[in-house]
């Protein structure tokens, strides 16, 4: 069968001009540094005989595994140099696709001793775990499935600059963001960025345009284009799809982006925070779970009218509830990327503060039903009387909140906290496994006695406090949250840390998610990749002052020479310290230091300078000269 199947795919490439093919995976730690995030070798399709005769031959053998070194990628230890192997097994839940003459086989990447090196392998048990749990409690709750999945859709933010101007900036072509830089006259005070009409002339319009083409004659329903709230910010977003298929999907998109800008005279950045004082950007991560025949959990009315039932509505969203409180810090840790530490909580992204928001009437049904209520949620649209020339407005029953790192939008939970640059396999595998334990535990106090509406009416009476519908941005709210105990952890490497935390470890284990070694080794890559990120845009801070910055300012002569220098000196001096300490979290935790306050100050002496140093002594772009391409760029 498996060959037959293979001779398939070996027909279907040939007719379309392909000759090669790839099993295409995602290692561990490539955000940001890795182009498309992925890796492959590509192999073609046919062979020659002795006569030099050409053979196509592509065998079930060689669609269903691959092989691999893998000690040459981030694996925390798991791979070595001497213990290399790493075997590449095909993902059966995300289609086979075509990219100019290559097949690519969406695969996984596991060790000898089949530890996890990549990002699928745990997403992919994450969701093997929903579904077992999942169907389990609903079968106690008088529903019977075959299994269930998760659905999700990624809403992709980023930045289009001219290509000029970026070519002069080491930092932004090395690490993705820029480490100095002074405000623009103009931001985005006035608001007119967002949503405002392509320019039908702009090298961003014909840029989108042909991004989305190619994404289309690939299978990636690429729906929607716009631009975002930043000078020279644009997003796209999918339809939603399954967890695996979305994630492969989104990965295509951004480097799809990547290399379609420069035929435009373009170059896309995808980091969080590539410019100061403006918004920086996103990859809300819609997340929905749903029986394998499509009835969506979240959706009430669709779930009482298959099921039979209105009860099991409030279990599902409970199990949710105890979930965010229980693991916020698995939450946070999933979202812990370098770009995070200058986005979350600048109001332009949640705060790194876990917490729920439901609505004004989900939270009075599930706050009644908490204390006894036996009303079933009905929830609603509403219709809105804009008078007798306008025509009325349909409105949903519950309104947006921007604010809340994980609210629900009627039928589906946005994680709005998670990073651009992510691919966000940690993210969903994190939000499965938790929901999952849940799940589980709420089957098992039921099959030892206990009624579903005594679980959750406990579960939601212990957990009642992630629930919080008020302004995140607002810090008297912000401290209100603390007070109430809720998940807050303000630094990426702590976060990170929590990895490996007993209880998170336990957690990973008993779900068939991680391992304890393997959540060590995880921790450890993420670490690293801090460090290395901090470490590349140190080294571009101290190659920009000296080659750029200092020489302008001593030809300007206006001032601030003995204070970069001194900069420099600092820089260096912090840096010593930190390459030379051992222990991986101490030194994470000196590079974000480092990052955010040391680094930081030499930016305010630079960004000072910039601001006195005639224009044409200036070498380096400046924030005008990348942000408003529409004024800059004909």
């Amino acid at each position: 069968m498996t060959d037959k199947v293979a001779g398939a795919v070996l027909d279907w490439a040939r007719d379309n001009g392909a000759s090669v093919y790839c099993h295409w995976f995602q290692p561990l730690g490539a955000a940001g540094v890795r182009h498309g995030q992925s890796a492959q070798v590509q192999n073609r399709m046919f062979e020659f005989d002795k006569d030099g005769n050409q053979i196509w031959e592509f065998k079930g053998k060689n669609l269903l595994q691959g092989e691999t070194d893998g000690s040459s990628y981030p694996t925390g230890g798991l791979r070595k140099t001497h213990t290399a192997g790493g075997y590449l097994g095909i993902d059966p839940t995300s289609p086979i696709f075509l990219r100019d003459d290559t097949v690519f086989i969406p695969s996984f990447l596991v060790s000898y001793h089949g530890y996890a090196l990549d990002e699928k392998t745990p997403l992919l048990r994450s969701v093997d775990a929903i579904s077992v749990h999942g169907s389990r409690l609903l079968k106690k709750l008088g529903y019977d499935v075959k299994g269930l999945t998760c659905n999700i859709g990624l809403e992709q933010e980023f930045f289009l600059v001219p290509r000029d101007p970026y070519n002069t900036r080491m930092d932004l072509q090395l690490t993705g963001r820029t480490v100095m830089g002074a405000d623009a006259p103009r931001g985005q005070e006035m608001c007119d960025h967002y949503m405002s009409p392509p320019s039908v002339s702009g090298a961003p319009y014909s840029c989108m345009k042909e991004i989305q083409e190619q994404c289309f004659k690939m299978g990636i329903p690429l729906k929607t284009r716009h631009r975002e709230v930043a000078p020279g910010q644009y997003e796209f977003a999918p339809l939603f799809g399954f967890v695996t298929t979305q994630i492969d999907q989104n990965l295509m998109v951004m480097q799809i982006m990547d290399e379609v800008a420069p035929k435009h005279g373009l170059t896309c950045l995808v980091a969080e925070k590539p410019f100061n004082n403006v918004n920086g950007s996103g990859k809300h991560n819609n997340w929905s779970i749903s029986t394998t025949d499509g009835v969506n959990l979240f959706n009430v009315n669709q779930l009482a009218a298959k099921s039979g039932s209105r009860e099991i509505f409030p279990v599902i969203m409970a199990s949710v509830i105890k979930a965010v409180d229980e693991y916020g810090d698995l939450m946070r840790m999933s979202i812990a990327t370098p770009g995070n530490d200058f986005r979350l909580g600048a109001c332009e992204a949640p705060p790194a503060i876990m917490s729920v928001y439901l609505g004004d009437s989900m939270t009075h049904y599930m706050e009644s039903y908490m204390h006894g209520s036996i009303e079933p949620y009905d929830p609603s649209t509403k219709v809105l009387n804009m008078g007798h020339t306008l025509p009325s407005i349909v409105i949903p029953n519950e309104d947006r909140n921007r604010t809340s790192p994980f609210p629900y939008g009627g039928h589906r939970f946005e994680f709005r906290a998670v990073g651009s640059a992510q691919n966000t396999s940690l993210v969903n595998t994190v939000l499965n496994t938790i929901v999952a334990n849940s799940f589980k535990e709420f089957a098992d106090k039921i099959e030892a006695g206990a009624s579903p509406r005594e679980v959750t009416q406990d579960a939601l009476k212990k957990h009642w406090r992630v629930v919080f519908n008020g302004d995140g941005y607002d810090p008297a709210c912000q401290e209100e949250l603390t007070k109430r105990g809720l998940w807050r952890i303000d630094s990426c490497v702590d976060a990170i840390n929590t990895y490996v935390s007993p209880k998170n470890t336990a957690l990973f284990e008993a779900m068939g998610v991680f391992a304890p070694d393997e959540c060590a080794a995880r921790r450890n890559v993420q670490l690293q990749h801090y460090v290395g990120t901090v470490e590349m845009e140190l080294k571009c801070m101290l190659d920009m002052i000296n080659q750029h910055v200092l020489p302008s300012m001593r030809d300007a002569n206006v001032g601030y020479v003995t204070e970069l220098e001194e900069a420099v000196a600092t820089l260096r001096r912090v840096w010593d310290d930190v390459h030379h300490t051992e222990d991986l979290g101490e030194k994470a935790a000196k590079a974000r230091s480092l990052r955010l306050e040391t680094m930081v100050e030499a930016r305010c002496i630079c960004d000072s300078a910039e601001k006195v140093c005639p224009a044409h002594l200036w070498s380096i772009a400046t924030y005008k000269d990348l942000l408003f391409i529409d004024q800059t760029l004909s």
